[in-house]
């Protein structure tokens, strides 16, 4: 069951990223989507690097949740995933990746998409980074009936070397989202 579920989810992300070609035809006066729908192809065919994803912790924000909830939900996201990247004349990090986990239900999440971070080196070692960006993908839940959920999240990073440990923040209502979640990756 959980293969037809990645099947299915890999085959809605590879629909998605086909509309996004497809909205980038001439004349399409929309520089932002052109260098997204750029940077995914150049990530998809020019890969610099393999990665592989670890996920470390997700946190459900306390100030936005009473104690049942909190005392119900898993905040450890058992998984893995992979990916390919590369890293522009910019030094700006491109990522394609696909990763599953277990969410606050503890049930498997799927997720695949498209980071892109702005990075910076503010010491001396240029082998130690941060990073700020965001990710487009699209999801997929159990308590949603696995039905793909877009998602468009602000990334966050500090990495040394080929390590990066990767955050983001899903915002939401009371009891709803606000959802601290981080991984690490690994360039291979």
């Amino acid at each position: 069951m959980n293969r037809l579920i990645l099947s299915l989810f890999l085959l809605v992300l590879g629909n998605m990223f086909q509309g996004v070609a497809a909205a980038d035809q001439p004349g399409n006066r929309n520089t932002f989507l052109s260098g997204v729908t750029h940077n995914i192809e150049m990530t998809w065919h020019q890969p610099q690097r393999a990665d592989i994803y670890v996920p470390a912790i997700t946190w459900h924000a306390r100030f936005a949740y009473d104690r049942e909830h909190i005392d119900k939900y898993n905040e450890r996201p058992w998984g893995g995933g992979f990916g390919m990247s590369r890293w522009d004349e910019k030094g700006n990090w491109h990522g394609l990746y696909a990763m599953a986990f277990k969410d606050s239900f503890n049930k498997l999440e799927p997720i695949a998409g498209y980071g892109w971070e702005s990075t910076w080196c503010p010491l001396s070692d240029k082998r130690f980074r941060l990073g700020a960006g965001y990710t487009v993908g699209v999801t997929a839940r159990d308590n949603w009936r696995y039905i793909p959920i877009p998602v468009l999240l602000p990334l966050a990073s500090i990495g040394y070397g080929p390590a990066t440990f990767q955050m983001t923040y899903i915002p939401g209502t009371y009891n709803n989202g606000n959802v601290y979640f981080a991984w690490l990756r690994i360039q291979i």
